[in-house]
């Protein structure tokens, strides 16, 4: 990587000065080292201490604020206007906002091309058609309908050799894309090593082997996530060195049988919590060393939600993430979590990356430079909420817009205690599940209740290490990129985390999963605020019916209780006899 030679000297004493206080502080770690290095003007560089590598762009050296000029600064529609743009994981949650954002707001743009895989016997084809045909597109197929054929599907598998994209289709992508996305990976929190090393290491490497091929590549943007580095409390916007070479790992995954994998993998990914946060890290760092001269910028966004705005507030298509949980809530069948209510819940609205996304490639492919960059993509930096407040505004949401169909009045605790938390999980949710499940058999029904108690138990399993710490994701690059754009492209590209009125985000999240996800239209509400009103009641009425029979069972087993007890009324009525005289 190339370096700004007129500050070498300062830059070479930041360094040393690094380097002596590494000698005695062992726990110092590379992004800060990195940092002080840069700190008087030098482009990239890179730093090494205590078997950490990585490296530190500072923000005023990379980035010019926007300067207002019209005939220098190219506009983000401008740029994309005859380019073709190729995306991996464009069928997920966020390829398909990705994919209508750019046709949408860039609406002189070539082709999009996107990586589908055969599924149930569905050709891509097929496949195209029904991505194209969700709500998500709406918009486009009532404004703009031509526009969708520009999205063009190539048959492919991140999984196999070369994506298993026929060599016609591999000549077409290399002639052709100028920018790529790379979103595909599994994000399942407890996948199996072997996949997950399948999916989010050899398919990002497979890929870089396809772009070193293109003929006019300008931007590669890497899709990671801010939890790849969560073995550390403060993340900067670096590559840290992981804790194995990802060749190695590669190699062994090939190479041992499966179940002794499994037996290994806790070892393996050591103060991970998960194969989902080690294996982006391993990917990280490959990148870095495969990419070469390649045009590489990573975006790492923390815990993705439903849209802030665009295409339609409050869009979600999936249960991941808290969206399970939230929607478990509404219906009344999730009451209880363990979680630090003071720790920054760090979401991120799916748009904003995306728009992030988009404005990265922009940079990257105009702003010529050896320098990978990386942009953090969350909000606990400039605007946080805690968990607490994300779990408040979301009861208090799900109780004024009511799903239809509730089986209880909904609520939600959140405890410091796993034993406590288990013990309340017991009365709350399985006693519950049990009781109607019993019911459902009398009636002659499928008893389902268990089962989708421990299918919310295996999902909260997987969160609970998100809930219960706390990160601090540095945001420089990001905010710097916001400061290059002009007005318009600021408004059209919205990345600024700031704007985010998280009470106002949280209805429109309750609403867009109840629309989305269940297919309940806004005319069901006045129904469903009745029952809800009906469920409050009958969730009252249990709660003193509880506490009449606790305090009974007290009683007949205490005589000492029930002669406080007896003490205690003498005392009130006494009192309520000597009102008239007071």
């Amino acid at each position: 990587m190339s370096e700004n030679t007129s500050n070498t000297n300062t830059n070479n004493n930041a360094t040393s000065n690094t380097s002596n206080s590494s000698n005695t502080n062992s726990t110092t770690s590379i992004a800060t080292a990195a940092a002080v290095s840069s700190c008087n003007g030098v482009g990239p560089s890179t730093a090494m201490m205590n078997g950490h590598i990585g490296t530190h762009f500072t923000s005023k050296n990379n980035f010019e604020n926007y300067s207002g000029s019209k005939d220098t600064y190219l506009s983000i529609p401008q740029f994309y206007a005859g380019r073709s743009v190729f995306i991996t994981g464009g069928t997920g949650f966020m390829g398909k906002v990705l994919v209508e954002k750019l046709l949408r707001s860039c609406p002189d743009i070539k082709n999009i091309y996107l990586l589908i895989r055969p599924k149930r016997g569905h050709e891509v084809s097929q496949r195209l058609n029904e991505l194209l045909e969700a709500p998500l597109f709406e918009k486009l197929r009532r404004e703009k309908p031509k526009d969708l054929s520009k999205v063009i599907p190539i048959s492919g598998d991140i999984t196999s050799e070369e994506l298993g994209i026929s060599e016609s289709d591999q000549a077409l992508l290399c002639r052709n894309v100028s920018i790529v996305f790379h979103s595909a990976a599994t994000v399942k929190f407890d996948e199996k090593l072997k996949l997950s090393v399948t999916i989010n290491m050899l398919g990002t490497k497979r890929l870089v082997e396809l772009c070193h091929r293109m003929m006019s590549l300008d931007a590669l943007i890497h899709v990671s996530t801010a939890y790849c580095n969560c073995d550390r409390t403060e993340v900067s916007e670096v590559i840290y060195a992981p804790p194995y070479n990802p060749d190695d790992i590669i190699s062994l995954v090939n190479w041992l049988p499966e179940d002794t994998l499994d037996k290994l993998t806790p070892s393996l990914i050591g103060d991970r919590p998960n194969t989902y946060t080690f294996t982006k890290a391993l990917a990280e760092h490959m990148l870095l060393k495969e990419a070469g001269n390649l045009p590489v910028a990573i975006v790492r966004p923390s815990i993705v939600t439903a849209s802030l705005n665009e295409p339609f507030a409050g869009w979600i298509d999936n249960l991941n993430g808290p969206t399970g949980l939230l929607s478990a809530m509404a219906k009344g069948i999730f009451r209880t979590i363990v979680c630090e209510e003071n720790c920054i819940a760090d979401v991120v609205p799916v748009d904003i990356v995306i728009n992030l996304m988009i404005t990265a490639a922009w940079r990257t492919a105009s702003h010529k430079t050896d320098n990978l960059l990386i942009y953090n993509c969350c909000t606990g930096q400039r605007h946080p909420i805690t968990w607490g407040k994300f779990v408040n505004y979301a009861v208090d949401h799900v109780r004024k817009h009511p799903l239809e169909g509730c089986a209880w009045y909904p609520g939600g605790s959140l405890r410091n205690s796993p034993t406590i938390n288990a013990v309340n999980a017991f009365v709350v949710h399985y006693i519950p599940a049990y009781i109607l499940d019993v019911m459902a058999r009398l009636v002659g029904k499928k008893p389902i209740f268990v089962k989708i108690q421990n299918k919310i138990a295996k999902a909260v399993e997987c969160l609970n290490y998100f809930a219960t710490h706390e990160w601090q994701f540095k945001d420089d690059n990001v905010c710097a990129l916001l400061q290059t754009l002009s007005p318009k492209d600021r408004d059209n590209f919205v990345f600024d985390v700031t704007t985010i009125n998280w009470e106002k985000y949280m209805e429109r999240y309750v609403l867009g999963f109840r629309e989305f996800l269940f297919k309940q239209k806004p005319q069901s509400l006045p129904g469903s605020r009745k029952k809800m009103m009906r469920l409050y009641y009958i969730d009252l009425l249990t709660k003193v019916f509880m506490v009449i029979c606790t305090w009974r069972f007290l009683m007949s087993r205490s005589k000492r209780l029930n002669a406080v007890w007896s003490s205690f009324l003498q005392n009130i009525l006494k009192f309520v006899r000597l009102l008239p005289f007071l």
